[in-house]
């Protein structure tokens, strides 16, 4: 597998792809659509994941592609293969709070190895580069051109004042009483994969998720923060995560820096 070109075009269609999102999401409105699992969907999405589709389509055709918008790719999981959320934080897109984020993602066996994560509204992007270091990059984001990168890296955590992330949209009881049992110094609130991103960058130390997620909300992220020194671990026994589970429904997690002392479920 050549990581170079996997992160060229990860970049590249990432940026593309935020680009059209940002012109509908700076229209005058935009029409919003219920899937069948209850979950909004705009022509953002869909702008987003057919041009992402098609582009790894072309560059990669030997590797399966999952992508969110597209039910007929949601079959047999195999060893190794792309997952795509053309737009994650699509509550946060309807209200107009920026913090939503392209996601595309290299799974081999079972674990992202290489991903990126782009938030057009606020202008950040990350991702891993060819070996696996996640960076951030900063600049105009030109698709063909990349701009200056520096490398990011989890924090040190104090475990008596832990800052902590939790989800903007899908906080809930079960999460603030998880989150009590840990000497939290601060607090924040972030749409979309952005949250792991923020441990990466050593911005937060904690993300809990006591909720529905699917592993195309999580990989792209999952992969930044594994390039930055961060782990993601399953909620119950914080055992590793991993990725090509049946339908590719994930359980509750917690993302988190290495040195956080995680209390039982």
């Amino acid at each position: 597998m050549d990581h170079e070109k996997v992160m060229q075009e990860f970049r590249r269609l990432a940026i593309l792809a935020g680009a059209r999102i940002m012109e509908i999401y700076e229209a005058e409105d935009f029409d919003v659509k219920i899937k069948s699992d209850d979950s909004p969907v705009t022509a953002a999405d869909e702008a987003a994941d057919a041009l992402i589709s098609q582009g790894l389509r072309d560059a990669f055709p030997d590797i399966a592609l999952v992508t969110e918008e597209q039910a007929d790719s949601h079959g047999e999981t195999a060893s190794e293969f792309i997952i795509v959320d053309p737009l994650d934080g699509t509550k946060e897109f309807i209200q107009r709070r920026g913090d939503f984020t392209v996601n595309i993602a290299l799974v081999q066996d079972g674990i992202p190895v290489r991903g990126v994560v782009f938030a057009p509204a606020i202008g950040r992007l990350f991702y891993t580069d060819a070996t696996g270091q996640a960076v951030e990059e900063t600049g105009a984001f030109a698709p063909d051109a990349m701009g200056e990168t520096q490398p990011i890296r989890v924090s040190t955590p104090d475990n008596d004042a832990l800052l902590v992330v939790a989800s903007k949209s899908h906080r809930d009881a079960a999460t603030d009483e998880y989150i009590g049992k840990y000497a939290v110094r601060d607090m924040k609130s972030a749409g979309s994969s952005l949250k792991f991103c923020l441990i990466a960058t050593g911005e937060a130390d904690l993300y809990p998720r006591l909720g529905r997620t699917m592993e195309w909300d999580t990989a792209a992220g999952d992969a930044v923060l594994r390039g930055a020194g961060g782990q993601m671990v399953r909620f119950e026994d914080h055992q590793p995560f991993t990725y090509g589970k049946p339908g590719f429904a994930n359980g509750f997690f917690i993302a988190h820096a290495p040195g956080v002392v995680l209390v039982p479920a």
